[in-house]
């Protein structure tokens, strides 16, 4: 999908993360750039997605994370055949 989405204003927005130092930091931008809800909303796919990366199942991720079945289907889905976002940001955090 990366390269679908590719321009230079996502870039822009990519290096401005990627420039990001401590957790505080992301904290600070990621409050400015969106609403706590959006904030809120992409924590939950994450922690759907390290259950799911960890063999949990839908009815236990949808009970902790509140979200849809729908939407951790998706992130089920981009877990087994997406381009490894999940995935390579799920083992380095293992480390």
């Amino acid at each position: 999908m990366g390269k679908k989405i590719k321009d230079e204003r996502i870039d822009f927005l990519f290096e401005g993360i990627l420039s990001l130092n401590s957790v505080e930091e992301c904290y600070d931008f990621f409050e400015d750039l969106c609403t706590i809800a959006e904030i809120q909303e992409m924590s939950k796919r994450m922690h759907a997605a390290k259950m799911l990366y960890n063999n949990s199942v839908y009815t236990e991720v949808s009970e902790q994370t509140g979200l849809s079945t729908a939407t951790i289907s998706r992130v089920n889905r981009c877990l087994k055949y997406g381009t490894d976002g999940y995935v390579n940001v799920l083992e380095r955090l293992k480390k």
